[in-house]
């Protein structure tokens, strides 16, 4: 089924910027949705942002305004657009590729979902 390898995370200074990139390796029909999700130490995983193959998009309250997501369905790669970054984004960001409403991957995955290794993104100065 391939995997989901993220990459360009780093270290960034609050109010930066950075992109995130994650490539499908797999054949995946442009059905599936796909997102991030993010976990900061002592924290859950939550939801941050997802897209269908429909352009439709869902981003998380704490993100809402300062992170774009977009998709390649050519290149079977989701991006994350990240910023005015915040100590809060610290985090590592997950990949994730999903079937159902993209809000519905955001916010419930499923144990049939798919996820990446993870990269790390730290916000510091």
């Amino acid at each position: 089924q391939g995997q989901l390898v993220e990459s360009g995370g780093g270290l960034v200074q609050p109010g930066g910027s950075l992109t995130i990139s994650c490539v499908d390796s797999g054949f995946t029909p442009d059905s599936y949705v796909m997102g991030w999700y993010r976990q900061a130490p002592g924290k859950e995983r939550e939801g941050v942002s997802c897209i269908g193959s429909d352009g439709s998009t869902y981003y998380s309250d704490s993100v809402k305004g300062r992170f774009t997501i977009s998709r390649d369905n050519v290149k079977n790669t989701v991006y994350l657009q990240m910023h005015s970054l915040k100590s809060d984004d610290t985090a590592v960001y997950y990949c994730i590729r999903g079937a159902g409403l993209v809000e519905s991957v955001c916010n419930r995955p499923s144990p049939y979902d798919r996820w990446g290794q993870g990269t790390q993104v730290t916000v510091s100065s």
